[in-house]
Order: structure tokens, then C-alpha cells, then sequence
């Protein structure tokens, strides 16, 4: 589990540089990017970047609300019905916090 956290911290980190050079090669040009036929436009990649990290910041959390279920004992069982979560659902998703019936209703 603190390996997944690191990962997507990791991942975080690594978008938040890319976006962080984004901004800085665009910073001082004069670029008409909207109407450049050539590629994706500035504001397009700052927003795709953008997205990716909301993806890993709710990634980190997701693993973070995992680990408080570690420790308080209630990891592994299911939010709605209280009956314990398949070990083969936990392995595939390891921040799962319902049983499959529950998570498909």
C-alpha cells in the first residue's frame, strides 16, 4: 500500500514539473498557439497535465483513506453492507471500499 502511495506521489511530483516547464517555455514567446497547425496548443497540454494530476492527487488520497483503514481494523470491509471484501477485488484494487455487489448497485 505505501508503495502505491509513493508512486502516485511520485507521479504527482513528476506533472507538476512538467507543467511547471509548460508554463516556462511559454512564458516571454510570442506565440499565436490557438491557430498553430502544427500541435496541441499551450492551454491544451496545461490542462491535460492538469487533469492527470487531479487524477494522482485523488490517487494519493484514495491510498491515504486505505491506510486509515489499516489501522483502524475496518480495511477489507465493505462501507455499505459491513461484509468483508473478496482478497481477489482487493488485490486488483487495493483502495476498494465496497464488496462488488455493492460497488455495482
Amino acid at each position: 500500500m505505501h508503495a502505491l502511495r509513493a508512486e502516485a506521489a511520485e507521479r504527482l511530483a513528476s506533472l507538476g514539473a512538467a507543467r511547471t516547464d509548460v508554463v516556462d517555455a511559454a512564458r516571454g514567446a510570442n506565440v499565436d498557439d490557438e491557430h498553430d497547425p502544427e500541435g496541441a496548443t499551450i492551454a491544451f497540454e496545461r490542462a491535460q497535465l492538469e487533469a492527470l494530476a487531479a487524477d494522482a492527487r485523488r490517487r494519493v488520497a484514495e491510498v491515504d483513506a486505505a491506510l486509515a483503514r489499516l489501522d483502524a481494523g475496518t480495511y477489507g470491509v465493505c462501507a455499505v453492507g459491513g461484509e468483508a471484501i473478496d482478497a481477489a477485488r482487493l488485490e486488483a484494487r487495493p483502495t476498494a471500499t465496497t464488496c462488488v455487489r455493492h460497488a455495482s448497485s
